[in-house]
């Protein structure tokens, strides 16, 4: 029998709500989503959604947090590093 463990994360409260009602809606659970994502992680060997920077001349920020979060300035030193752990050349 596989061992279970508990995750944490911490978030805004407000996206938890969102995420919580979300998937409500969709028939499950937002901790099921969470378990869905790992899966589809691991056998993807990535993220299972595209990842992708906004258009020249706007403000760098992830989509996902819905503008949110700031990307590293640095971040494009890890580019080549990012393409080849996800196989994208």
């Amino acid at each position: 029998m596989a061992k279970e463990v508990t995750l944490q994360v911490r978030m805004d409260s407000e996206l938890k709500e969102q995420a919580e009602l979300l998937y409500k809606q969709l028939g499950t659970s937002f901790a099921e989503a969470v378990r869905i994502f790992a899966r589809q992680s691991v056998e993807e060997r990535g993220m299972p959604f595209a990842m992708h920077l906004s258009p020249n001349g706007s403000k760098r920020t992830l989509g996902i947090a819905n503008g949110k979060y700031k990307i590293p300035d640095d971040i494009d030193e890890s580019n080549d590093a990012i393409a080849e752990m996800f196989g994208v050349n």
